[in-house]
């Protein structure tokens, strides 16, 4: 009876824990529906990350009406942002919302219904929104597969495992608190390498890495044209031209970001749970004065003993709110123009660029007359290198101060204009005049994060015992509930279809589910695959692989996180078997088989099926080279390992698998040979590393033979060199009806089963991509992402060959 009586006590308590809790957050969502909607005006109308690492909803400056459409640190003190959907245009605090419409648009709303932004996701078949634990606002299908994600639209800040590709880049906040595009850019040049740029409007240029050194000085290569780069969960930031970084506190289980700060200094933080504040872990540039234009015309970059930005003699601040702004002469500028000037020295201080000329050896007072004579000099600064050296300034633009700097800038100004202080800096730092203006020109964290730290920690301990008991309570009645009775069936059923993504199965399991492996699907050099269908009902693929993969532990480690990998156009991993001598892997069972199926036969495809097929390809490579959790190269791209489903949208199988099997060298390089025949790229011949080039390769020689409709590497009825000479002999030919300019070469290459009907512009983009695919110099070749771009413009192209629906 007392039992009865404990347990009707904790199951009251836990249905007021659980009332009063969810009445709380009622509004609270994990995930979107078609239909559902956001407000502003809901205290708690937002989206949150299955480990409430990440919120998504709106968010407002302090004491003003504007709103940003948003996603921040749940746990961070200053709530912050890592991304925005309307960074440069706020909504009103009233009346706005963001729908998620029944044709699976995103949209935001202002007050007067107007779209101020909206996701490009009409055609697709969207059911969800929702918010990964790794901060990523994405669109699914029913699948799961991502069909939208905020990943590709950064703003400020890059997460571990967002990658930063070619069209990608970071843009600083425009000033301390403020939401809007700044100045300073992180992104890859077109020579390659990721730099942090300022475009002021003033002036563009490059800061880091120092520009005064070339590439290789500054560590950094320009010879590989995949442009990526990411952080990963340890710490590190990797990028392809071979920059490295490492946080300071490098290791797993931190939550961290990097972040183009309004001050133009790239940085990573590392969030102090205890707090909720942020420690900087690593920066790119350890002088924040040698960001170029960081205080604006005419403004002077100080260490007073932090960095400041102050104005010379002559000069006073623009916008105390904004020193982007810069300093203005409290003079009339047309005075300069006369010989009625004099020169103020500012010792230690120069500005960056805009010399009319340099001239040396020479004399300071020829300098000095040099600069009078010259209407268009504002200053000139004179060094001594050995001997005299003048440069004639036509323009104050980045100005740094530096006590080891052994020069000084002349600054002319009217003679009328009164003697300045020998501290003139300092000074006019002080009567700049608002507090906006006296801020340290670093992010906060730099230099005040430390005292909060104290501040703040006996109360974060207090609520974190106190949530600790919370949590006892709740397990114990939990367990007087359920001890007897199990857990409920609902339960039970929620968590079998959570656990079955992506599971370790038994050899037994599998075995069961193949009909004893009788039912072959397919075979190749990795290992033979068989129909079978599992215990729940799902119908699967089971790959049995061969003997060359590798160890139990490391298997399994690499197939973790394979098994992580998901987009529409590749084949799901649900599981896998590492059983003493038995490597296997569970896909997903597709429809309609394989792609040569289906191009070879007389069950052929049509022209719009085979674009379709091309495009999603593209897609799935492109999204394996650059934007999944690691840098995963295919090595084996052919017609047999890309799969069909039942709308015919392509699937890429056996992607991993180079992974799995070939361990031989550091960073993305294999030694040993795989692949097919016919479709491996010529370096794999000549030893030489190997890059996501070879899968280009690969797909060059797939998109070919779909416009072709034969085997244009048939190693199975000629021998290499006859071969090798055959696919050389194609591409020739080509080229040379190309550079003819027949207005009618393309009908001559593209299979004849279709009777002419397909679309002409089509056919040439992918014969064009096909050619360039398979350039014996894989510099030439494109990366996947340049082939998705050019296929995505021209889809929709509406030039047909013949008046036929295709």
């Amino acid at each position: 009876m007392r039992i009865q009586n404990l347990q009707s006590f904790y199951l009251l308590f836990l249905l007021v824990f659980f009332f009063s809790f969810n009445s709380a957050t009622s509004e609270s969502h994990l995930q979107l529906r078609r239909g559902d909607s956001l407000s502003v005006e809901g205290d708690q109308d937002f989206l949150t990350s299955p480990d409430n690492s990440f919120t998504c909803g709106f968010l407002n400056l302090e004491n003003s009406n504007a709103y940003w459409f948003a996603i921040w640190f749940t746990n961070s003190k200053e709530k912050t942002v890592v991304w925005t959907a309307n960074r440069d245009r706020p909504v009103n605090g009233h009346g706005s919302k963001v729908h998620f419409r029944g044709d699976g648009t995103m949209i935001l709303t202002d007050v007067d219904d107007t779209v101020v932004w909206q996701t490009n996701t009409t055609t697709t078949d969207v059911a969800i929104a929702k918010v990964l634990n790794s901060g990523n606002l994405v669109l699914e299908n029913p699948q799961g597969d991502n069909l939208w994600q905020s990943f590709d639209f950064p703003t400020d800040t890059l997460l571990p495992l967002q990658t930063l590709t070619k069209n990608k880049r970071l843009t600083s906040a425009l000033r301390k608190g403020s939401y809007g595009s700044g100045y300073f850019n992180l992104n890859f040049g077109s020579d390659n390498v990721l730099r942090l740029i300022s475009d002021t409007p003033d002036t563009s240029s490059n800061y880091w890495p120092n520009p005064d050194f070339n590439v290789y000085i500054n560590g950094r290569t320009n010879y590989n044209s995949s442009r990526v780069a990411f952080l990963d969960d340890m710490g590190r930031f990797l990028s392809s031209d071979q920059l490295q970084i490492n946080a300071s506190d490098m290791g797993y289980g931190i939550k961290r970001r990097m972040t183009i700060d309004y001050d133009g200094n790239l940085r990573i933080y590392s969030l102090i749970n205890s707090t909720g504040l942020w420690e900087i872990t690593w920066q790119a540039l350890g002088q924040s004065c040698s960001v170029r234009g960081v205080c604006g015309r005419n403004a002077v970059c100080v260490y007073a003993p932090d960095p400041r930005c102050a104005c010379p003699p002559g000069f006073e601040v623009t916008d105390p709110s904004d020193w982007n702004a810069g300093c203005k002469a409290t003079f009339n500028e047309t005075l300069l123009r006369s010989r009625q000037v004099k020169f103020v020295e500012i010792p230690h201080v120069d500005f960056y660029g805009f010399d009319l000329n340099t001239t040396s050896p020479l004399t300071l007072e020829a300098c000095r007359e040099m600069c009078a004579s010259d209407f268009r000099c504002l200053a000139f600064s004179y060094r001594i290198l050995g001997q005299g050296v003048c440069f004639v300034k036509s323009a104050l633009l980045n100005g740094y101060e530096t006590p080891d700097f052994p020069a000084s800038i002349y600054i002319k100004v009217p003679n009328s204009l009164q003697p300045p202080n020998p501290s003139i800096l300092y000074e006019s730092r002080r009567m700049c005049g608002s507090a906006e203006a006296e801020q340290i020109i670093g992010s906060p964290s730099m230099y005040d994060f430390v005292p909060k730290r104290v501040k703040w920690i006996y109360i974060y301990s207090f609520c974190a015992a106190l949530g600790a008991i919370e949590i006892t309570i709740i397990i114990l009645g939990w367990w007087f509930l359920f001890r007897k009775h199990g857990i409920p069936a609902s339960v039970e059923a929620g968590y079998r279809m959570i656990s079955s993504n992506f599971k370790r199965y038994t050899y037994a399991e599998l075995k069961k589910a193949t009909n004893n492996f009788k039912n072959e699907l397919g075979r190749g050099g990795s290992g033979t695959v068989y129909m079978g269908v599992l215990s729940d009902g799902r119908e699967v693929a089971v790959k049995k692989l061969g003997d060359v993969f590798q160890a139990q532990d490391e298997y399994s480690a690499e197939i973790s996180t394979i098994g992580k990998i998901n987009h529409m156009n590749l084949v799901r991993i649900w599981g896998f078997c590492s059983e003493r001598k038995h490597r296997l892997l569970v896909y997903e069972y597709i429809d309609n088989l394989s792609l040569d199926k289906h191009l070879f036969d007389s069950n052929f495809l049509t022209w719009k099926q085979r674009f379709a097929v091309a495009i999603g390809t593209a897609k799935g490579l492109a999204y394996l080279h650059h934007e999944c959790l690691e840098w995963v190269i295919h090595c084996d791209v052919k017609p047999e390992n890309i799969l069909l489903d039942g709308e015919f949208q392509p699937k890429i199988a056996d992607f991993g698998l180079a992974k799995l099997s070939q361990r031989g060298g550091p960073g993305s390089e294999f030694t040993r040979i795989r692949g097919t025949k016919g479709y491996m790229a010529p370096e794999w011949a000549l030893n030489h590393p190997i890059t996501a080039k070879v899968d280009v390769y690969g797909y060059g020689v797939v998109i070919l033979e779909m416009v072709r409709g034969i085997r244009l590497s048939n190693w199975e009825v000629a021998d290499e060199y006859e071969n090798e000479a055959a696919l050389k002999s194609f591409v020739r030919t080509v080229k040379k009806k190309i550079e003819r300019g027949s207005s009618v070469w393309v009908e001559s290459f593209v299979d004849p089963r279709l009777k002419g009907k397909f679309y002409r512009k089509q056919a040439e983009t992918l014969v064009q991509i096909g050619l360039s695919c398979v350039e014996e110099d894989r510099n030439k070749r494109p990366t996947m992402a340049s082939v998705v771009q050019t296929l995505l413009e021209c889809e929709d192209d509406a030039e047909v060959q013949i008046s036929d629906n295709l």
